[in-house]
C-alpha cells in the first residue's frame, strides 16, 4: 500500500503540473523548446543522484521521493499534451468560436476532451516508470517495496535474501498491471464513444 500511495501521489501531483505544463507550451511556442528540455533533461539524471539531490532541502522520507518521482513523471505527460492539443482539428475550434464560446469553455469543453486519450496515453507511461523507480526510493528511506529489495540484498548470503529480492521484485510487477488496468478502464469510462 506504501508503493501504490507514493506511485498515486506522485502521478496526481504531476498530472496538475504536466497538463499546466503542456498547456503553455501548446499555447505558447517560444517557451515549447524550454519546458520539453527541463522536462527531458529531468529523466535524463540517474534516479539515485536525483534522490540523493533533495535530502539537504527535504530531509529523507516521503518529500525527496515524492519530489523526484514527479519530476521524473513529468516528460510524457507534458509531451502527450502538447501532441493531444496539437491534433484538435482547427475547423472544430472555429465552429466552437463562431457558436460564441470563449477561450476557456472551449479548451474545456472541446480542446480537453478530444485530446484527454492522448494525455491519458502519457499519464499511463509515467505511472510505469514511477512504479519502478519508487523501488530506488528506499536508498533515501522513502516507502515503498525497495525496502524489501533493499533488505534481500542486505542480507545475502542468508536463505531467506533471495525471497525478499523476489518478492519486492514480483510485488512491483504486479503493482504495475494494476496501474495498468486501472488506467485502461478509466480511458474507457472518461473517453468521449466518437473518439475511442
Amino acid at each position: 500500500m506504501d508503493h501504490v500511495m507514493v506511485v498515486a501521489i506522485s502521478i496526481g501531483i504531476a498530472l496538475v503540473l504536466g497538463c499546466a505544463l503542456g498547456v503553455l507550451a501548446h499555447r505558447s511556442p517560444r517557451v515549447r523548446p524550454m519546458i520539453l528540455a527541463v522536462t527531458s533533461t529531468m529523466l535524463t539524471i540517474p534516479s539515485l543522484a536525483l534522490f540523493a539531490i533533495f535530502i539537504p532541502l527535504l530531509g529523507l522520507g516521503t518529500p525527496p521521493a515524492v519530489t523526484a518521482l514527479v519530476l521524473y513523471a513529468l516528460l510524457p505527460i507534458v509531451r502527450n499534451t502538447v501532441v493531444g492539443l496539437g491534433t484538435v482539428d482547427q475547423n472544430v475550434l472555429r465552429a466552437a468560436r463562431g457558436m460564441g464560446m470563449g477561450p476557456w469553455r472551449r479548451f474545456a469543453r472541446i480542446e480537453l476532451p478530444l485530446a484527454w486519450p492522448v494525455v491519458l496515453t502519457g499519464v499511463r507511461v509515467s505511472t510505469q516508470v514511477v512504479v519502478g523507480i519508487a523501488a530506488i526510493a528506499a536508498l533515501v528511506n522513502g516507502p515503498g517495496l525497495g525496502n524489501e529489495i533493499f533488505r534481500g540484498l542486505r542480507s545475502l548470503g542468508s536463505p531467506f535474501a533471495l525471497n525478499f529480492v523476489l518478492g519486492g521484485t514480483l510485488a512491483i510487477v504486479v503493482v504495475a498491471l494494476l496501474f495498468d488496468t486501472v488506467f485502461i478502464l478509466l480511458r474507457r469510462l472518461t473517453t468521449a464513444r466518437g473518439i475511442r
